[in-house]
């Protein structure tokens, strides 16, 4: 049984408000790869279907699959700039290409599959090589931080602390830890325990020695929590 099939992998649990804040992906934005849109042309209405499928339509919630998926169309349709309907198309390639439902949560998609997709890309598109070069760079370096197991297949999703940061894999999302949500690598605590604490007044330093973890992982999980903290 694959991965995607799993029922840990593949359960809703993340609200769009959550996925979109740990993402660092505008609300907006994720809700419009998750439902599609219709938008106007020069030829009248046209429609794409969504980025995303959700585990279950009666839910809105996402799983863990759809949010690794998030992480990687992020640099691909912000970044980059690619149309929804050419992004949409490549999937559909892809999905073919690499005989899976979901390419981006597949570590084919990290070796073979970031090609198929920047040659898509540029047949659709028409992507300058220095344009190819970046997209390819850029969507390794997402891939940087995920995790994947024996079966080549996604598994744990390590998060940016700050949108454009290039950062240590200090937190991460394993949805068979702690439910799924956020924790400090290595130690399981999650990110919300800590910012709970900081909230209430304990000191970096007090936390760190309560939870056995260093405060730097402390202030992490509090930027990741409430990026306008410990500036």
């Amino acid at each position: 049984m694959a991965k995607w099939d799993d029922h840990t992998y593949n359960t809703p649990a993340y609200s769009v408000t959550d996925a979109a804040r740990y993402l660092h992906i505008p609300l907006v934005t994720l809700r419009s790869w998750l439902k599609g849109r219709t938008y106007t042309t020069k030829t009248g209405q046209q429609t794409f279907e969504p980025l995303i499928e959700r585990p279950d339509p009666e839910y809105s919630q996402l799983s863990f699959t759809n949010l690794v998926e998030a992480h990687v169309l992020r640099i691909i349709r912000e970044a980059h700039q690619v149309k929804l309907d050419k992004v949409r198309k490549a999937l559909d390639y892809m999905s073919q290409q690499l005989n899976t439902l979901h390419p981006l949560v597949h570590r084919r998609f990290e070796t073979d599959g970031i090609d198929l997709f920047v040659y898509q890309m540029d047949e659709l598109v028409n992507v300058s090589r220095g344009g190819q070069l970046a997209m390819r760079e850029t969507l390794k370096h997402l891939l940087s931080r995920v995790e994947w197991d024996e079966q080549n297949v996604a598994v744990r999703l390590f998060p940016f602390i700050q949108p454009e940061g290039d950062e240590k894999r200090i937190l991460y999302i394993d949805p068979r830890i702690s439910f799924g949500k956020p924790v400090i690598a290595a130690k399981g605590v999650p990110t919300t325990s800590i910012t709970d604490l900081y909230e209430a007044g304990d000191d970096i330093e007090d936390i760190a020695d309560e939870f056995d973890c260093t405060p730097e992982q402390v202030t992490a999980a509090i930027r990741f929590e409430s990026p306008s903290c410990c500036n």
